[in-house]
């Protein structure tokens, strides 16, 4: 199982109700036709009878009837590789119990015995929460039933077995069964289909899956079950760890595919604090059976998951604009908090009519806001230089007279070039000292400036530079608080995209400075401009697209992924726009970057943390300056064998 990617299925095949040899006959078509890289596939609860047969679960003959179609559906799916679950009746000890059966190349694994029935079934069915075996003489074989867990040898394959009123109560058994280490939770289901009831189940899908760190698979009852007084729609869905993975439609039998990932959920459990202390403190193991079997898994499995480009914005336009107000929203509260503790009501910043900067302005306007502040006390500065362009410079200057703030155009080309000739060097050499000189010059005029006055300097920088140390050391990189210290690059396109959309009405010439900021490249503009006098150095040239950045950032600090799994990740996501030597060129470039650079990381100012990836030394990321690169990139190097 490469990378801990498995696929997974669930699936609603057409019964009649009554009709085991019909409805097994369905199960089996679906069981032999799933696809061939499937290892486990969830039916819902009574398919093999249909859940709506009334009294005729009280008929010896019947019940009967549905474990002998149980022989003949192990025995002819005994060459599909996966593993399936079905649910039928059964007796055992006396009891009816409704069974959940796990059946693996022609074998019983185990049967589950559902514990909180309806009440309707009641009228049925009795639950059943000791564990035990029974011996059947067909298979030949004794059967554990009660809540047994399933183990594949390949650890990271390890499910538990439940149904949809059990995952409803108030204690349910996929908490324990989670704790005893199951990453996955089959649900059978017989839910009927009213308003919102869908919604409903799948907002308890993700809550679960989320708590958990945990992946469920529900699979529902649907057409063909009795509509005498209920509709049954039969909406599947895969859930992983919160996020919705794959939803049938109401009212189509068949199966729903896609890839889990077992090592994104292991991740978030190793990474989860409450986690380790209640597995430390769980004796729920003594609680289960534990059942484990072979099963030969796909290594080289194409992946038919969505791998979204932007791990750190949803898909969402709704859900992206209320992620931007929150985020402007912490931004401003922990500037707010900052001035109020240090009794500051100025502030100044560089502006330099590029993204960052941009955004900087606008959290610094909305803490003003919050404290009923004139925004004249917000001092803009640009700081032009032998880079800068009319156009960043121009939008700069509009932005800060938009909002009302107070703009000052001071030239830094004399000091620089003074601080030239007294460390002697010739401007005419483009190096690295020439660029940070620059840097270093406008930090040092915001720092005076703002003593001078009595403001407080605010940082611009962002979370992609600083995972990169693209950054001036005490240049740009240093601040009296850094407001986007935790905002990666892609993100803060959606910010500044989402406030040009919200003044739109309102300000479209604000919004018009907005929109060609987001459309002006990303740069320095430290060296020279063009000929034609726009801007010459790119930072995406340079270092690498910030969507791909962003991207390997994402998956390496936030998950720990292997460089190769992020490789392979990254070739889903971004597949007809960067080919595979590209992606590799950037993945390579980033963890170089990303281990060297952190002595810029290990002396940040303060910032607010808004996200769930930070690169904060006192909290979130603790690395060595003098770390070395090699294990990564030598892990990165195996994709090319």
């Amino acid at each position: 199982m490469k990378d801990g990617f498995l696929r997974v299925a669930a699936a609603t095949p057409k019964i009649r109700v009554a009709d085991i040899d019909a409805n097994a006959e369905a199960i089996i078509s679906c069981v032999n036709s799933a696809d061939k890289d499937c290892a486990l596939l969830v039916f819902p609860e009574l398919c093999v009878t249909g859940c709506t047969c009334g009294d005729l679960f009280r008929q010896e003959a019947f019940v009967e009837k549905a474990w002998e179609a149980l022989y003949r559906i192990a025995e002819e799916t005994s060459d599909a590789g996966c593993v399936f679950i079905i649910g039928l009746p059964a007796y055992i000890e006396g009891k009816l119990l409704d069974l959940a059966v796990v059946i693996h190349e022609g074998v019983i694994l185990g049967c589950n015995v559902k514990l909180t029935l309806t009440e309707e079934q009641s009228r049925y069915f009795s639950p059943y929460e000791i564990n035990g075996s029974f011996y059947d003489e067909h298979f030949d074989d004794e059967i554990s039933f009660g809540q047994p867990l399933y183990f594949c040898e390949n650890d990271l394959f390890s499910f538990s077995v439940m149904f949809d009123e059990d995952l409803r109560a108030p204690i349910s058994d996929d908490v324990d069964a989670a704790l005893s280490g199951c990453h996955i939770i089959a649900t059978l289901s017989s839910r009927p289909y009213t308003i919102s009831s869908d919604e409903k189940t799948a907002q308890l899908l993700c809550a679960q899956s989320r708590k958990l760190h945990a992946a469920y698979i529900y699979a529902n009852a649907g057409f063909g079950e009795s509509t005498t007084d209920l509709v049954f729609a039969g909406t599947n869905f895969i859930f992983e760890n919160g996020r919705e993975l794959s939803r049938s439609s109401a009212f189509k039998e068949g199966a729903i595919y896609t890839d889990i990932d077992l090592k994104l959920l292991a991740s978030e459990r190793l990474r989860d604090d409450s986690w380790r202390t209640d597995f430390a403190n769980s004796s729920s193991e003594s609680d289960f059976d534990f059942i484990t079997f072979p099963m030969d898994l796909n290594e080289n499995l194409d992946l038919i998951r969505k791998v979204g480009k932007n791990p750190f914005a949803p898909e969402d336009k709704e859900e992206i604009a209320r992620r931007c107000e929150q985020i402007l929203t912490i931004q401003a509260m922990g500037l707010v908090t900052r001035m109020t503790h240090i009794n500051s009501k100025k502030v100044i910043l560089g502006l330099s009519g590029g993204l960052d900067s941009t955004l900087a302005f606008l959290v610094c306007a909305r803490a003003f806001d919050i404290m009923g502040l004139p925004k004249t006390d917000i001092h803009a500065v640009t700081m032009p230089c032998f880079g800068t362009t009319s156009r960043t410079k121009n939008n700069s200057i509009e932005l800060a007279k938009a909002y009302g703030a107070k703009i000052d155009e001071i030239s830094i080309k004399d000091s620089v070039l003074s601080h030239f000739k007294d460390i002697g060097h010739d401007p005419e050499n483009h190096n690295v000292a020439y660029e940070n000189a620059q840097a270093r010059e406008r930090t040092q005029l915001l720092m005076d400036l703002g003593n001078d006055e009595g403001s407080f300097v605010v940082g611009t920088g962002d979370l992609s530079e600083l995972a990169l140390g693209w950054a001036t050391y005490n240049g740009d990189h240093m601040s009296m608080y850094a407001v986007n210290g935790s905002v990666p690059k892609t993100l803060i396109r959606h910010i500044v995209a989402y406030e040009a959309d919200r003044v739109n009405d309102t300000q479209p010439q604000l919004a018009s400075v907005l929109r060609d900021i987001l459309a002006t490249p990303v740069s320095p503009e430290l060296l020279p401009p063009t000929a034609d006098g726009t801007i010459s150095q790119k930072t995406e040239d340079l270092v690498g697209p910030y969507e791909l950045h962003d991207f390997f950032l994402y998956y390496f600090v936030r998950l720990g992924f292997a460089p190769s799994k992020i490789y392979r990740l990254a070739k889903v996501a971004f597949a007809g726009e960067y080919d595979d030597a590209t992606i590799y060129k950037w993945e390579e470039n980033f963890l170089k970057r990303f281990i060297s650079q952190q002595f810029k990381r290990s002396c940040l100012p303060d910032g607010p943390k808004v996200g769930s990836v930070d690169v904060s030394p006192r909290g979130d990321l603790k690395l060595p300056s003098d770390a070395t690169s090699k294990v990564f990139l030598d892990e990165l190097k195996t994709v090319l064998e």
